[in-house]
């Protein structure tokens, strides 16, 4: 059977589905929820985008100029009508290429979206090349395929590794903060997002004529796949990853031993008075509550240091958890971007940690730029009378329950 014989006949069993993967109108919300503030009219470039079910949503949710790429030209058509049908005929324009050739200037998008279609290039090579396609503050959305259980089956292993090795959520997060991204949030899909996609497939399949030429072929695959998800679905899983390239103008890093003494006068110099640096001292001193490797700092052109980022243990009703407290930000660095490069930077090595939940009191205006939501919508409350919009939380792993109580903080907050 020739190349072009199994392609015609793959795509053919696949035209006229809703999804080219696992995926939902929930899902990409919720992604897009994740990506933060964006533009009034955001550029937007949907790349893989199949028949074009996530580009007509943020066309429309988003009010986004979308360019949608694909290299299938009749997904393209698809696309045309559908959006012509909805009135966003104006929003979404096509355009048939290669996601590894994109023809596209430097910083073009403010929102570059790829559900079900980075295996393709494959994780690493899709974050290295599609970075340049950002502007300035914008954000990477990618879903991809990965290992959900740490020990998988081998009918499952020996598939995945034929055909796409897979990484765990923790592997991909890694992969990205070490390719110069933050991690603004990750969501692993529900199983019904399989459905979505499975379901119409199967019944594709069911009514597939056999006997054109590679269609046997097509199906019998196209089946393998359903059956092994149905026999090993908790195995694997797809997930989404909301990243953001960081700030080149700050290097931010784990606070070193030769820092230390610099510390201190910029929390001081920060907060104006020496409290703060006290509480900072008073936390390394503490072994309950300090945790190494997650007080942060962000370097200035000349070395020095220009913003310092401290997490350390809390509890909520006996349950650990983690605390962003204090930033502090060198008066001559104030409003140049280095207290966000360094509280992202320090968010980004506790969720590597495995830390699933992040607790600050802080200014209302300032922290949900990091996602940061009141902590009050988990029934998380202080000890201590605070307004209920400066107490705030964030999920770093949503597979892990969420406390609800009361705070504890260390004894050196004096609270």
């Amino acid at each position: 059977m020739s190349d072009n014989t199994s392609y015609d006949s793959f795509f053919a069993l696949h035209h006229g589905l809703p999804r080219q993967g696992p995926g939902s109108d929930a899902t990409t919300r919720r992604l897009l929820a994740l990506c933060g503030q964006l533009p009034e009219r955001p550029r937007v470039l949907d790349l893989g985008c199949g028949p074009g079910r996530s580009a007509l949503l943020l066309a429309a949710a988003a009010g986004a100029e979308v360019t949608a790429v694909d290299l299938h030209e009749p997904f393209l058509a698809e696309l045309r009508e559908s959006a012509a049908a909805r009135g966003l005929d104006g929003s979404i324009r096509t355009l048939r290429a290669d996601m590894g050739a994109l023809p596209f200037p430097d910083g073009s998008f403010d929102l570059v979206w790829a559900e079900s279609s980075v295996f393709v290039l494959g994780f690493d090579r899709a974050l290295a090349e599609w970075r340049r396609l950002l502007a300035p503050g914008g954000t990477l959305v990618l879903t991809e395929c990965l290992w959900t259980s740490e020990e998988p089956a081998a009918e499952a292993r020996a598939f995945w590794d034929e055909h796409y090795p897979l990484r765990s959520l923790a592997g991909n997060t890694a992969a990205a903060v070490e390719a110069g991204y933050h991690v603004l949030g990750t969501l692993l899909q529900p199983e019904s997002d399989w459905d979505e996609y499975y379901g119409p497939l199967g019944a594709h399949a069911d009514a597939a004529d056999l006997t054109r030429p590679g269609m046997a072929e097509a199906v019998a695959g196209a089946r393998a796949e359903i059956a092994l998800r149905r026999a090993h679905g908790s195995d694997f899983g797809y997930a989404g990853f909301v990243l953001r390239p960081a700030d080149p103008r700050w290097l931010t890093r784990q606070e070193t031993v030769e820092d230390v003494p610099a510390v201190r006068p910029l929390v001081a110099a920060a907060f104006g008075s020496e409290a703060e640096a006290d509480l900072v001292d008073a936390l390394r001193r503490d072994p309950g509550a300090w945790l190494p490797g997650l007080s942060y700092v962000a370097e200035a052109s000349d070395g020095s240091v220009a913003a310092h980022a401290l997490i350390t243990r809390c509890r909520v009703d006996g349950v650990p958890v983690a605390a962003l407290a204090p930033v502090s930000v060198a008066p001559a660095h104030q409003r140049t971007g280095a207290g966000q490069a360094v509280v992202r930077a320090v968010l980004d090595a506790a969720r590597l940690r495995g830390e699933p939940l992040v607790l600050v009191l802080g200014h209302p205006e300032y922290y949900p730029r990091f996602g940061f939501v009141r902590a009050s919508e988990y029934g998380i409350r202080p000890g201590f009378e605070v307004p209920d919009e400066a107490m705030m939380a964030l999920v770093l792993d949503g597979s892990v329950p969420v406390p609800s109580g009361t705070i504890a903080y260390p004894a050196a907050f004096g609270v």
